[in-house]
């Protein structure tokens, strides 16, 4: 049995490494051809109605693919695994196709989604068939899922300490001291293939174990600075949107996803008009902002942020396929690349660059609750003190501060998707029994 997990483990991480490599250069490729070469250099040039017209047909087709089947929706890894073991869901190779093509189609069309919750689903589904040709026991789905997702989130981020992170603390935990070994080897596997093709997110001024004691004051005053983000985040989502969705469309709801899929289509082209910039993944923003050593103006920081905040959002009430990971990120980013830009001019110079490196980890890390994954990224990007020290600190305050008022959670869905998948798994069962 050990042998065979081994091996299971191993094809997991090459056929989850290639895959997810073949699914990222997709995306660039689809996006480079339907906006004419690099949309940061074309968009400028493109009529307006194009800009309207591209992400408001991508939508509607990626809204048209989950009709057909709404596995490819976007959700949680942990309820994948929950729902398969207890019979009430099984993933097809269709399903792969859809997830893959709807998530391209959602990212390459600018809408505000990351690539690491389909890359997550595809290694799970993968793994989940790799489950099945293996013949391995029922008791062992969800740790075969657990290595899935690892490997899918260490080849996408090219960060295998990150994958075994996110799996360990999102969906595995109850099984880390018998099952760890797997995880480490798929998530490494995936990781070794996928570096040939893919770049890490890498943090080029790292000071290594240095620590300077002079950031004390700025790390202290940047988490209150944060958490007011992340409360116009969790406000924005939760009171404006949520109401939008089950107030005013309560008497259409039928039409539901059309309705927020013009209004995805039509944000997304707004943004892309005003500034191309606040568009996409995000994660070459993040890239950007964590080696940037000129100064960035201030009124663009903080516009691209707004905008960001609500395309993020928008993109997901639209049905967008993919995660908010990335998305998460690039907005903390920004706010702590806005920062150390406005210490820097009150109060003594810092690096922005530092800030935005951990005020993408912190962000990410609230938000969906994942502190351990947030400390670990900040490692593995930074190898940093500077950084990993504020990261681990921030994370947790900023979360508890962030709590007094909002009640966050992983599972972060609207009441018509509980509804839509509360049926679903109705309808399931109903055809099982017949």
């Amino acid at each position: 049995m050990i042998l065979k997990l081994i091996i299971a483990a191993t094809l997991t991480g090459i056929i989850s490494g290639f895959f997810i490599t073949l699914y990222e250069l997709m995306i660039i490729f689809v996006t480079y051809f339907i906006f004419m070469g690099d949309p940061l250099q074309t968009i400028p040039t493109l009529p307006v109605w194009y800009l309207y017209f591209l992400p408001t047909v991508a939508i509607f087709i990626v809204n048209y693919l989950v009709s057909k089947d709404a596995n490819i929706r976007e959700y949680s890894v942990n309820e994948i695994a929950d729902s398969i073991a207890q019979n009430n869901l099984t993933l097809k190779l269709k399903t792969l196709f859809f997830k893959i093509i709807s998530s391209t189609l959602s990212l390459s069309s600018g809408f505000m989604v990351g690539t690491e919750g389909p890359s997550a689903g595809i290694g799970a589904m993968i793994a989940y068939h790799i489950h099945r040709w293996f013949k391995l026991p029922p008791m062992l789905i969800k740790m075969m899922i657990s290595v899935g997702a690892s490997s899918g989130i260490a080849a996408i981020f090219v960060s295998p300490l990150t994958g075994i992170a996110f799996a360990v603390e999102h969906i595995a935990y109850q099984f880390i001291k018998q099952y760890v070994g797997y995880l480490i080897l798929a998530s490494v596997i995936a990781f070794s293939v996928s570096i040939n093709f893919l770049n890490p997110i890498a943090f080029q001024h790292s000071l290594g174990r240095t620590f300077n004691n002079e950031y004390i004051v700025a790390n202290l005053i940047f988490i209150p600075f944060i958490t007011f983000f992340v409360y116009f985040y969790l406000f924005f989502k939760k009171r404006i949107l949520f109401m939008i969705d089950l107030e005013i469309f309560k008497n259409a709801r039928r039409y539901r996803n059309h309705i927020f899929a013009l209004i995805g289509g039509g944000a997304v082209g707004t943004i892309l008009l005003l500034e191309p910039h606040a568009a996409f993944s995000g994660k070459s923003m993040v890239m950007y902002l964590i080696n940037q050593q000129t100064h960035i103006p201030l009124v663009f920081i903080f516009s691209v942020i707004v905008l960001r905040i609500i395309g993020t959002t928008v993109s997901l009430y639209a049905n967008a396929v993919g995660g908010i990971f990335l998305p998460l990120m690039s907005i903390g980013a920004l706010v702590g690349y806005g920062f150390g830009e406005l210490f820097s001019l009150y109060v003594f110079t810092v690096e922005p660059f530092y800030f935005a490196a951990i005020g993408a980890a912190v962000f990410m890390g609230v938000i969906m609750k994942l502190p351990l994954t947030a400390v670990i990224l900040a490692l593995e990007t930074t190898f940093d003190y500077n950084v990993v020290i504020a990261t681990g600190i921030s994370v947790v305050l900023v979360e508890y501060f962030s709590q007094i008022y909002f009640t966050i959670q992983r599972r972060n869905v609207t009441r018509i998707d509980r509804i839509f998948r509360k049926k679903r798994r109705q309808k399931e069962r109903e055809d099982n029994e017949a």
